[in-house]
């Protein structure tokens, strides 16, 4: 069915802005160590276009289970939210590509990729709880 496909893909297109963030603020050691991550064989410009990129796909299919009724308000709300977060983060990505700003700005769309994942699955399974638990509770 549809909804095991769409959390496949949320995992899948959130899986290359989080590592490339920690690539692009660790590139020189990846260099060092001849580990080809895509800042290292196509630059850091190339890799904020492609953070933004996968983003920008990552929010749209997170967000897809509400519209298709898989789930309800409390997951797309937080999609929404949680999506608007990423999508900030890698914009600033993107516009922040030299010094101590672009530092930062990797380093908080790694940290903050983590809770969007997990905030995320956390949502969706709070949802599944309370729906099986609704009709006990009359």
């Amino acid at each position: 069915s549809v909804e095991p496909l769409l959390l496949f893909l949320i995992v899948f297109f959130w899986t290359p802005p989080h590592f490339w963030a920690l690539a692009l603020f660790r590139s020189d050691d990846y260099a060092r160590a001849g580990i080809p991550m895509l800042p290292v064989v196509a630059g850091p410009d190339a890799t904020r276009l492609q953070i933004l990129l996968y983003t920008i796909v990552l929010v749209a299919i997170a967000v897809a289970p509400w519209p298709l009724g898989y789930f309800d308000a409390i997951y797309g709300v937080t999609s929404l939210v949680l999506g608007a977060g990423m999508m900030w983060l890698a914009i600033e990505v993107y516009r922040h590509r030299e010094g101590k700003p672009a530092a930062r700005a990797t380093r908080r769309l790694f940290a903050f990729s983590i809770l969007y994942l997990f905030a995320l699955f956390a949502t969706l399974l709070l949802e599944v709880v309370v729906r099986a638990a609704a009709p006990l509770l009359g």
